[in-house]
């Protein structure tokens, strides 16, 4: 389920240079293709810690993510300086 560069998603800007590089998807909504992106290990509840960005501003703020992002709703992945991990995540699709 390929994004479209006109999709909007949720980025917390200030934690790109941590690791691990994170991912969840979420199903798309109101112009949104459900992807939220972080760095580091700890996913904030803050209502600001994530900014909304256009997908194709990715490929200057944070281009590791880009193959990722056909990965259906439901998944989520991790990329860190050893490995990468992608898996499925039921828990995002329940309302």
């Amino acid at each position: 389920m390929p994004t479209s560069d006109r999709d909007k998603l949720g980025i917390a800007l200030a934690t790109l240079a941590q690791t691990p590089l994170n991912g969840l998807r979420l199903p798309p909504e109101q112009g949104t293709c459900g992807w939220y992106i972080w760095g580091g290990t700890e996913l904030s509840s803050e209502s600001d810690f994530f900014q909304p960005l256009h997908v194709h501003h990715l490929e200057d703020r944070c281009p590791k993510v880009l193959p990722y992002l056909a990965l259906p709703p439901g998944h989520r992945f991790l990329i860190a300086p050893d490995h990468e991990d992608v898996w499925e995540d039921d828990s995002l699709l329940k309302t």
